[in-house]
């Protein structure tokens, strides 16, 4: 009779047990699936230009291939590091065609895309960090990989700008196209020459990626320290240009070109393609 009143005293206990470790399984079981919803995306990192493709423009004696690649291949490292899954468009010295960097990049629906290039100009003065991006969901990864690049290089901020570039207008994720620099200016040509300052550009570009999700709305001069707010950029517009009219001379037509071209991006190095009329970046 003693056994059987332990029995019955000891049940409430065993039930309550049970239900407490039901309720830890389901909270682990719900911790794992948030930490699963959360877990680092897939970066597919794209070296711009590659093989017969040099990248810049003719006489440029730093070649803008091999800087990319190198870039690409730090930030690979970092954003691995961190836990990232990295896909590279190219590793070594190949051409890869636009439409294969773009079909990668396709391939990965909840991944970021990202773009390396270095600018070139027939002006040397020409110098500065600028980032493109073509969808609006891709402005808050333009703003978090910008406001590091711009803010860690001693270049001018040459801005955010829309861009409807081949392999930005073609994805179908977030996609960023950053210019680290004028290859084709003495300073940034330099920079860019150093292993330590190639290792600078990978580090900002990879805080911009971890940044994305902390961008607002509310815009600030200032740099602040990694996990607090990043402002969204600001960004010139350049995929509403107008063509010339057909009632102008060919006169008139000839220095509207002119000036359209000066007003733009000064950059001519990333406009290799995939076909002579599509530009890459």
């Amino acid at each position: 009779m003693r056994r059987n009143f332990f029995q019955l005293r000891l049940l409430p206990a065993a039930l309550s047990i049970a239900t407490v470790a039901c309720g830890t399984s389901s909270a682990a079981s719900r911790s794992s699936a948030g930490q699963s919803a959360s877990s680092p995306a897939a970066v597919v990192i794209d070296a711009g230009h590659g093989g017969f493709d040099r990248g810049g423009i003719p006489g440029q004696s730093v070649p803008e291939k091999e800087m990319t690649l190198d870039v690409a291949q730090r930030l690979k490292a970092l954003l691995a590091a961190s836990g990232y899954r990295v896909i590279m468009t190219r590793d070594s010295d190949v051409f890869v065609p636009l439409p294969t960097r773009v079909a990668i990049a396709n391939s990965y629906q909840n991944g970021i895309f990202v773009c390396i290039h270095f600018n070139s100009a027939k002006r040397i003065g020409a110098d500065g960090i600028e980032t493109y991006f073509y969808s609006r969901d891709s402005l808050p990864l333009a703003s978090a990989v910008h406001y590091f690049v711009a803010g860690g290089a001693p270049s001018p901020n040459r801005g955010v700008r829309r861009r409807g570039f081949y392999v930005l207008r073609k994805t179908k994720i977030p996609a960023v196209l950053v210019e680290c620099g004028f290859l084709t200016n003495p300073n940034e040509g330099q920079y860019a020459q150093s292993p330590s300052y190639r290792q600078k550009l990978a580090e900002e570009i990879a805080a911009g990626v971890r940044g994305r999700f902390s961008v607002s709305s509310a815009l600030s001069s200032a740099r602040v320290a990694t996990g607090e707010s990043i402002p969204l950029q600001s960004y010139t517009d350049q995929t509403n240009v107008r063509s010339s009219g057909r009632s102008r001379s060919k006169h008139s037509n000839k220095r509207s070109s002119r000036k359209k071209k000066k007003r733009s991006s000064e950059s001519t190095g990333s406009e290799a393609s995939a076909t002579s009329k599509e530009p890459e970046g």
